[in-house]
């Protein structure tokens, strides 16, 4: 492989004080940035989509360089020998969040930034560097700095959706935190900008004379800006803003893939940099045995295009990751090498909803689109394939077409893959922290604060003793056709119970075959929007749902298994918006009425606290009853199971004291 690494080191510090943690002992952070130059002429990177056409230095090799943040033992030799990558999400540090418990921090350093220590107490080497291209430096993310295809011209579909009234101004990437490619042409005739109220409504085309290319200046007078969307009547909440342009110069934001291969190849197998420095995970005869990858959302989807793409195998034929965790990725991957592509963006019902990463294939396995034909699969290179944890929230499901994983284009159940399980976290939102409430927003009802943080801790010993050991995890638990534990949004919805001013969707986010152009195989798009052939659908499932509402498949944690609410991965819009449209990956929670009579006055169809648990007592002792039975299956540690009956003694609803 011809690529040269190298390693420059801005800070290297005690972590959270020199604390110890168990029989690993204390951590250090290392702070500092990687450079590389690739040779585009090698066969290692032959796929990535425009690197013939971005400079080169005097030895013709491309430069690039990315962040680099490493938490490691002090003493290699007292860790677990394990490197532990957390592919950032949108440049935000995120694996100390839902292993550890810990605030967010893009800048970990304190003893409270480490949590409950977990992943220092099993011994992990926690390593995160930049991978995606378009972000911009700021609250200390992780970034990188790519060379650009210089006159590459194309065209470029942005969306904008307010969910406030009164504003007048987008970034064309939509956020203040990505590039936007700027508008070659400041001509907006020369452009199409489009509104809609619902995804599925007819296009409404907003004249060229009533919107610019601008932005307010540091004085809030507007000015002309080629990156910048100005409507002065302002974007009506909830409405959909389609604007399609003329972009240029894209960056080669495939490096992103080969930056993270050849990272943890790196620190996998060599002694060395370019220079002569030594591998920062090398230790007195210390190395790492093994790399695993852990993926949410954004990134979970980066991890299943990784392994799709063949990047999981190194320029000398290695398997890179040993096992890797997907979670809340849904039925996508990551849209990263292609042409003008934007990593950041997803479809949901009414946001993004046109956005390629839904595409087949969808499933672990090779299967056969029925539309089209085609065989393919996330996983056919036996050799270099991870082994593969894969979880998923009800969001997942009604969202981000989830079902897709586990089943074959029509919806039929797929068997166990060998090296893969899958499963779905009953009643979970996308995402939840610990410590979270129900809150209000800009959406219908009450976010989910259902969190997993219990089954990733649990998830991850049981991935990390297949990989090591070969003993398999549990098995995958998901909604399944032959269990009659799967249904349509429709049925789910059918059998939903009475709520008073709930009404569950009916519709999850569907998804069609698409075209986006006949280059797009080779990461060009041209069809913009793209034409979505609505004749052509993919099946898309839930769970089915209980008396209460809850679903009935997937991994009933003690919140579902013995509730006190009724957790969904959906929510809406506001009804004065989107037309009741699912409002993006945010979950409801619905809690039970607390007496017989609250309920009978209500007209709630779900019984009342009081009538299902004769006392707290009584209910601690459901919920331990629920832990021990997650315990006994593999899916729950002793010490996360504790923590339940603990929070169940203090749980509020409850009239009756013991």
């Amino acid at each position: 492989m011809s690529a040269e690494i190298r390693f420059r080191i801005h800070a290297r510090e005690p972590f959270a004080s020199g604390v110890e943690f168990g029989s690993t002992g204390p951590y250090e952070r290392i702070v500092g940035a990687v450079d590389f130059a690739v040779d585009p002429d090698d066969p290692a990177y032959a796929m990535v989509v425009d690197l013939d056409l971005a400079p080169r230095n005097e030895r013709g090799l491309v430069e690039f360089s990315t962040d680099l943040f490493m938490l490691r033992p002090v003493d290699l030799g007292r860790g677990n020998h394990r490197l532990l990558y957390d592919v950032n999400n949108r440049g935000n540090k995120r694996v100390l969040s839902y292993f550890n418990d810990a605030p967010i921090s893009n800048d970990p350093k304190t003893v409270e930034h480490a949590g409950n220590g977990f992943l220092m107490r099993r011994g992990y080497s926690v390593v995160w560097s930049g991978w995606q291209g378009d972000l911009l430096p700021g609250n200390s993310r992780m970034t990188m700095r790519l060379p650009r295809a210089h006159g590459v011209r194309g065209p470029m579909r942005a969306e904008f959706i307010a969910t406030d009234p009164g504003v007048r101004c987008f970034p064309l990437s939509s956020n203040d935190y990505t590039w936007s490619y700027p508008a070659v042409d400041a001509d907006t005739a020369k452009a199409t900008l489009t509104a809609r109220p619902r995804e599925a409504a007819p296009r409404e085309p907003v004249p060229p004379e009533e919107w610019l290319y601008a932005a307010p200046d540091a004085n809030g007078v507007m000015a002309p800006s080629a990156t910048h969307c100005y409507l002065p009547s302002g974007f009506k909440p909830g409405w959909i803003y389609e604007l399609v342009y003329e972009a240029a110069d894209p960056h080669v934001l495939g490096l992103g893939f080969t930056g993270i291969r050849d990272l943890a190849s790196f620190l996998l197998h060599s002694d060395a940099d370019s220079d002569g420095e030594p591998n920062l995970l090398r230790q007195d005869g210390t190395r790492m045995e093994k790399a695993y990858a852990y993926g949410r959302s954004q990134c979970g989807r980066l991890l299943r295009e990784f392994v799709y793409r063949g990047y999981n195998e190194d320029g000398e034929g290695r398997q890179v990751f040993s096992a890797i965790h997907p979670t809340v990725s849904g039925g996508g991957r990551v849209t990263l090498n292609y042409r003008f592509a934007q990593p950041g963006r997803f479809p949901r019902q009414h946001e993004d909803h046109l956005y390629p990463s839904d595409q087949f294939p969808f499933a672990y396995h090779e299967t056969t689109d029925h539309h089209t034909d085609r065989t393919d699969g996330i996983m056919k290179r036996p050799e270099t394939d991870p082994l593969v944890v894969h979880t998923q929230t009800a969001s997942e499901y009604w969202e981000r077409r989830g079902s897709l994983v586990h089943t074959d284009t029509r919806g039929d159940d797929l068997p166990e893959h060998e090296k893969v399980r899958v499963y779905l976290i009953a009643g979970a939102q996308h995402s939840a922290l610990p410590g979270a409430e129900p809150a209000p927003g800009p959406h219908k009802h009450p976010s989910n604060p259902l969190q997993a943080n219990p089954l990733m801790r649990s998830l991850l010993d049981a991935m990390d003793e297949w990989a090591t050991h070969g003993t398999p995890p549990p098995d995958s638990a998901v909604p399944l056709r032959a269990e009659e534990s799967s249904a349509t949004a429709e049925a789910a919805a059918a059998r939903f119970p009475n709520i008073p001013g709930v009404t569950a969707p009916a519709e999850p986010n569907r998804v069609f075959v698409q075209d986006h152009g006949p280059d797009m195989d080779v990461g060009i798009q041209s069809e913009e929007p793209p034409v979505e052939d609505r004749d052509r659908e993919y099946a898309v499932l839930v769970s089915q749902v209980d008396a209460d509402g809850n679903e009935v498949a997937g991994i009933r944690l003690p919140d579902v298994e013995t509730p006190l609410a009724t957790y969904t991965g959906w929510n809406l819009w506001p009804d004065e918006s989107a037309d009741g449209a699912m409002f993006s990956i945010i979950g409801s929670c619905f809690r039970l009425p607390a007496t017989a009579e609250e309920r009978r006055a209500s007209g709630d169809a779900r019984a009342s606290i009081e009538e299902r648990y004769r006392s707290r007592g009584h209910y601690v002792r459901a919920v331990a009853q629920a832990a021990q039975r997650l315990v006994d299956r593999r899916l729950l540690l002793q010490e996360d199971a504790d923590a339940y009956v603990e929070q169940a003694a203090s749980a509020p609803g409850f009239a009756q004291p013991g």
